[in-house]
């Protein structure tokens, strides 16, 4: 039902058409089958090179394999034929970071703040790159002002980065909210978890850092691309 609907909204039917493809890409990586899944996204790519849709399923994918540069050409892909997404591509702004292009990372994140200014994360990835980029003293001063993001931990989350909050503080508000909803709690320590990793990170300290990194992904695995985030940042601390 899911595949015969998004191929509708692309345009397609039939046997061979680029929903078919993209849900085939989807599964196979979901199964592990990390390599069939890329193969399925170029096939994707291949047969509708003009599927602005295709290059961002694909990049997607090249980012959860580690291959940054591979994702972030899809992604400039996918906004050269959908213009449309570039201010709230943030997914080419966290590939911007992981790639050592700051100051391109910067200005995704700059532009976004015109898409959704409550957006916690969005702050903090900018923090991330001009802390890489200017130093922690100068992130910290120039930290983007956000407005009602209401998610748990996220106003926590922002207040460690702007330095008026602990770790300690951060975690514990994410473990006591919402402490009769387990699946609650668990998605709050994700999100605590991975951005107190980036933090100890930024500050030197990469034990801590994998610590915490690993306790996101192991302990506290979401449904959603930022646990891919979370997963690939820690195994290139481990390495």
């Amino acid at each position: 039902m899911k595949t015969l609907l998004l191929c509708t909204l692309l345009g397609f039917v039939g046997e061979d058409n680029p929903g078919e493809l993209i849900q085939q890409a989807e599964k196979a990586w979901q199964a592990g089958e990390k390599e069939k899944a890329l193969s399925l996204a170029d096939k994707a790519v291949a047969q509708f090179p003009k599927l602005a849709e295709a290059y961002l399923r694909r990049g997607l994918l090249h980012f959860k394999a580690g291959n940054i540069g591979a994702s972030i050409k899809d992604f400039d892909k996918h906004i050269e034929l959908n213009p449309r997404a570039k201010i709230s591509h943030w997914q080419r702004g966290i590939s911007y970071y992981y790639a050592g292009r700051f100051a391109d990372g910067m200005a995704q994140f700059e532009g976004y703040q015109d898409f959704d200014s409550n957006d916690v994360e969005n702050a903090v990835w900018r923090f991330m790159c001009q802390a890489r980029k200017d130093g922690i003293a100068k992130a910290r001063k120039d930290i983007l002002k956000i407005g009602n993001d209401k998610r748990v931990p996220m106003r926590q989350i922002y207040e460690l980065y702007a330095g008026k909050m602990t770790p300690e503080e951060v975690l514990a508000i994410a473990t006591k909210t919402n402490a009769d909803d387990k699946a609650a709690v668990s998605r709050q320590l994700f999100y605590a978890h991975l951005y107190v990793g980036i933090y100890y990170e930024l500050e030197g300290k990469k034990d801590l850092a994998f610590k915490h990194l690993n306790l996101a992904t192991e302990n506290h695995r979401i449904g959603h691309y930022m646990w891919d985030v979370a997963r690939v940042h820690r195994d290139m601390l481990k390495k």
